[in-house]
């Protein structure tokens, strides 16, 4: 089985994505749906669509498309949204839960990137929210900027309950040349039993124009220190086709692991996202 651990679905038609707030965007603005992204990514036979707004709704609408999918296309699990603030996430969760649909519920992210405050994780509100996650048998994926680092290596030593995802790498500053504080960032968070990582959207935090080799050292840190059963390949398409195609981001993947064996490589493709996202029921 070959997972893709993280992409995203929308269609900026039926809801206002306030991040794409730019020209820049014009490449994602329109609807990639998942007739569109199984076309994209042909080698996958399983996939898990993330949340990209804060937004129940959007929620429900990928839950909906997982259960409609599970047939005919390769959606089988959803990372989504829920307000971790919220005295009732508890019960929200449980709702969602319990719905047709539900089982496809594989974990909850919120969009820490974009929130002022660099130490919103560590917010005792946001604590219960992401403990009731855990509880729930679910996943919480991380995302984060290098700003907010700090707070996020501190939050995952408070949850040590909690299977924490960190997507696309803590986005390190590959456009600038940035090695450290990142690497050694990486090197703690990976010392975590609790805390795995996606192999994802490192193409876009490169400069235009990349190279593999820009990109290629980040990669191989992040599985020197995680280790393939704890890392999972990612396309985040269709965010990632701002830089490359997906093939592009599949072929550069599978060159960071090149030198596994073939066992450690299907940990990353597939093996990984299984287990902590539960794929297999």
């Amino acid at each position: 089985m070959r997972v893709d651990a993280h992409h995203h679905l929308w269609d900026t038609g039926a809801r206002e994505y306030g991040w794409m707030d730019g020209a820049w965007a014009d490449p994602v603005r329109g609807r990639f749906d998942a007739a569109r992204y199984a076309e994209a990514a042909r080698d996958v036979t399983a996939s898990v669509v993330v949340q990209a707004l804060p937004d129940a709704g959007e929620t429900r609408d990928l839950l909906d498309t997982a259960h409609t999918a599970q047939a005919a296309g390769p959606v089988r699990a959803v990372v989504g949204w829920v307000d971790l603030t919220a005295p009732d996430a508890a019960a929200t969760l449980a709702r969602l839960l319990a719905a047709p649909s539900g089982r496809h519920l594989a974990g909850i992210r919120h969009l820490v990137q974009d929130e002022p405050d660099p130490r919103w994780l560590l917010r005792a509100d946001v604590a219960r929210g992401v403990r009731a996650v855990g509880a729930a048998g679910l996943a919480y994926d991380v995302l984060v900027r290098p700003a907010q680092a700090e707070a996020a290596l501190e939050f995952a030593r408070r949850l040590p309950e909690v299977r924490l995802v960190l997507d696309h790498a803590g986005k390190p500053d590959i456009a600038g040349g940035a090695w450290e504080p990142w690497a050694s960032w990486i090197e703690e968070m990976a010392a975590l039993p609790n805390v795995t990582v996606k192999l994802s959207g490192l193409v876009t935090e490169a400069a235009p124009g990349w190279t593999p080799a820009d990109v290629l050292s980040y990669a191989r840190h992040v599985l020197a220190a995680f280790g393939p059963g704890r890392t999972m390949y990612g396309s985040d398409w269709p965010v990632c086709t701002l830089a490359a195609t997906y093939g592009q981001v599949a072929a550069l993947a599978e060159e960071a692991c090149a030198d596994l064996g073939e066992a450690a490589r299907a940990l990353v493709f597939g093996g990984t996202a299984r287990r902590v996202y539960r794929l297999d029921g």
